[in-house]
């Protein structure tokens, strides 16, 4: 099943508000403090579009709010009924401090940023809470006051808002750390600031797929059911990416890689060995089917599976450009302009996406 087909049939559905599960944000988290322990330290973090009474982020930031050294946690959800949990809150509490009546259409924040109780411990028991004025829409003035007031934003927006999710936080000049399919990367809306090194990406999921926990009842005639991959309470999502401009040690890492001429006669890929490299029809460049047949000393463009940006390292590579499908220049000159196929081609037969990149001189 293509990335693709999860994520439109979620969309369609209205169940594209998925759940993390804590070991993916702590496994990501642990990235980010293995390059810098103080990366956290002093910020205040906003948690939005996940509902703060079973969201991981808020579980995850809560529980290590004094060893991270955060000044504030604030977690916001829309609507406290649009959902119906099928699992307990991650809280037990018996009333919100605000003693207005609350109502359907409003959404909740809670608030952690000292020590409540008196006990010496900053945790879920210090967490305050109360009725946003509205519904918690991100889009709305009183979650973007909560943006502008918190260093880092990170959360797993709905993939449907992906792009308008994006614009909002860049808008804001933020740091971030959130999940999106990888097939992102091509959308207008982000690959020139992937291209200029303003977002990069971190871990894909093990496997290449994401299991996440949903409120919603499970609809199993729609694509993204599978039986044989699915989890009672979980949908699996494939293709999903952590996009971030946090930085991280994996990032610098050199790929390790053989000449051109090492690659004809020892590659494990038949589509390279005793083969070579072919030329684009309608691009002016290589096609280098899989990230570790990428020769080293090769000078020229080559085009690349979107996947290896999850090991790019700039200081390796620069990314030239990208196929055409979602906006026109992306490709800096390399496409045909005779050529009425947006896609790569070779011999007649389109390419699937293709990230365009050189070898750094020096």
């Amino acid at each position: 099943m293509g990335d693709n087909a999860t994520l439109t049939s979620a969309k369609k559905a209205k169940q594209d508000e998925f759940y993390t599960q804590y070991a993916d944000i702590q496994t990501e988290m642990n990235a980010y403090l293995e390059y810098d322990l103080a990366v956290f330290r002093g910020k205040t973090i906003l948690l939005p579009c996940d509902d703060p009474e079973w969201s991981n982020f808020t579980r995850y930031f809560a529980e290590n709010f004094s060893l991270l050294g955060l000044k504030k946690l604030i977690s916001t959800s829309y609507s406290p009924e649009a959902k119906t949990a099928k699992y307990g809150s991650l809280f037990e509490y018996a009333a919100s401090q605000d003693e207005a009546t609350p109502k359907n259409e409003r959404g909740k924040i809670f608030v952690l940023d000292h020590d409540v109780r008196g006990d010496g411990k900053v945790n879920f028991e210090d967490i305050k809470w109360t009725y946003l004025k509205g519904d918690g829409d991100f889009r709305s003035d009183e979650v973007r006051r909560l943006r502008d007031e918190a260093d880092v934003i990170i959360t797993n927006p709905p993939f449907s808002l992906f792009r308008e999710f994006l614009a909002w936080i860049m808008e804001a000049d933020k740091q971030f750390s959130i999940i999106g399919n990888r097939n992102a990367i091509t959308y207008k809306e982000v690959f020139p600031l992937i291209k200029e090194n303003k977002i990069w990406l971190d871990n894909p999921f093990v496997r290449g797929a994401g299991y996440f926990k949903s409120s919603m009842e499970v609809d199993k005639s729609l694509s993204y059911y599978n039986s044989h991959d699915y989890r009672e309470g979980y949908i699996r999502v494939p293709g999903v990416r952590w996009f971030t401009n946090i930085e991280h040690g994996r990032r610098h890492q050199p790929l390790q890689l053989m000449t051109m001429a090492d690659n004809v006669k020892y590659s494990r890929h038949k589509e390279v060995k005793g083969v070579g490299y072919q030329k684009y029809d309608n691009y002016d460049a290589i096609e280098v089917p899989f990230t570790d047949a990428i020769p080293s000393d090769y000078g020229g463009v080559m085009g690349v599976p979107i996947s290896f940006l999850d090991k790019y390292c700039p200081e390796q590579f620069e990314i030239f450009g990208a196929t055409e499908s979602e906006g026109k220049g992306f490709s800096c000159g390399l496409w045909s302009l005779t050529s009425g196929v947006a896609q790569p081609m070779i011999g007649g037969k389109r390419i699937y996406k293709r990230i365009f990149i050189r070898k750094r001189r020096g």
